[in-house]
């Protein structure tokens, strides 16, 4: 595979540093520079921009309002956003639910979701993971059942993320018990003011509410919202998780986070000397940077399969355990850069702080918020395990 980039992808690359350059806040961009919250409003104007540019859905088709850019050119706008800090794109629209109705939905459900996804009318989130059913999502046991035109839908969902903003959740739900327990679940999309459909955050140690529970109570929901078949559901959710998993390794965050962890390496000093020359801290960054390396080649060589139509395989897998696993050895090594600094610190009063506590702060505050990447969207277990399955069956 030739790893160089062609002249129109520099091209590329040029008009992606420009357009950030010139409609990228500061303010904005130092909030995600540092991990911090942000705002609905915050979330919401970003994706606006990139919308008006045309650059909202750069992973669909011209057909469906999408940018219709290659995997390169998706790879060079997720690394450049990335290290401009720019506001992450929030997936659930974008990169879940729009590739599963472009592939499955209806021509109906197309015309009406795909054009308010990307103007920004809805809001979606994702009713996946459920008290009892998280990483063996087939035990799921949220219940749809069909009267005449409509779907009753009673049950619960949780780890609902950033639920508190949306207003659509596809979620899965059960429709049969025979069979097997992967059998019988249905994709549906459902209405979150529709009555009966209740939101509670789940605090976090951070005192945020990033993540929700949902509740269903008698919701009644049109049966024009099934995607697809009913009881083939199984079928949607892996395709939608392949995409899902890919996005997590985070190609572009994980680069972002080395490019930090080598600039506090030369500013902290240890034993007189820059701690990037330590024999020891160096060889820790080389070593994983090689491993970013190698997971990006592998995620531009899925990229461009999936762009000549071969659909994700074990690879997502890979990529999801992988690339977690390089995000959290970033942020590991990155708070030990800072030494006895990135234990706790009052947010204000610490007189002896030091200069640029709040990246302190964020470099802890991370490290601890990322321990999350190798459990949601399945557990890199589950991954292993899904890899294992596969190649024993050849």
């Amino acid at each position: 595979m030739d790893m160089r980039f062609t002249p129109g992808e520099q091209a590329f690359r040029d008009q992606v540093r420009a357009f950030l350059q010139a409609e990228l806040d500061a303010d904005l961009a130092r909030k995600v520079r540092l991990h911090q919250p942000l705002t609905k409003a915050e979330m919401e104007g970003w994706h606006a921009k990139l919308s008006a540019q045309g650059w909202l859905a750069g992973n669909w088709p011209r057909e469906f309002g999408g940018a219709g850019w290659t995997a390169i050119e998706r790879h060079i706008f997720e690394e450049e956003s990335a290290r401009a800090h720019a506001p992450r794109i929030v997936p659930f629209g974008i990169a879940m639910l729009g590739p599963v109705l472009q592939k499955f939905g209806s021509k109906e459900q197309q015309d009406h979701w795909l054009p308010r996804i990307l103007n920004g009318d809805d809001w979606w989130c994702q009713g996946y993971s459920e008290p009892g059913a998280g990483s063996d999502l087939a035990g799921l046991r949220c219940r749809a059942e069909r009267q005449g035109d409509h779907y009753v839908v009673n049950g619960q969902k949780t780890w609902t993320t950033l639920g508190q903003h949306a207003n659509m959740i596809f979620c899965l739900v059960r429709t049969s018990t025979e069979g097997k327990k992967q059998e019988g679940i249905s994709f549906l999309l459902i209405d979150m003011t529709t009555p009966g459909v209740t939101v509670r955050p789940i605090v976090l140690l951070d005192g945020t509410a990033e993540v929700n529970e949902v509740f269903f109570d008698d919701v009644k929901v049109p049966t024009e919202n099934l995607v697809g078949e009913e009881n083939q559901g199984w079928t949607y959710a892996k395709y939608l998780l392949t995409h899902e998993r890919t996005n997590i390794a985070g190609v572009g965050f994980a680069t972002a986070a080395l490019e930090n962890l080598k600039r506090v390496a030369q500013a902290q000093v240890h034993r007189g000397r820059p701690l990037a020359d330590d024999p020891l801290f160096a060889a820790e960054m080389a070593s994983v940077e090689i491993e970013l390396m190698a997971m990006s080649t592998t995620n531009l060589r899925m990229l461009s399969a999936a762009a000549q139509g071969q659909a994700p395989g074990i690879e997502s897998s890979m990529l999801k355990i992988k690339g977690t696993q390089i995000r959290q050895r970033l942020d590991a090594l990155t708070r030990r850069a800072y030494g006895g600094w990135a234990l706790a610190l009052p947010a204000t009063g610490n007189e002896g702080q030091p200069e640029g506590a709040d990246e302190v702060l964020s470099a802890s505050a991370t490290w601890l918020n990322n321990r999350k990447l190798s459990i949601y969207g399945g557990s890199n277990e589950i991954q292993r395990s899904i890899i294992a399955g596969a190649l024993a069956k050849g």
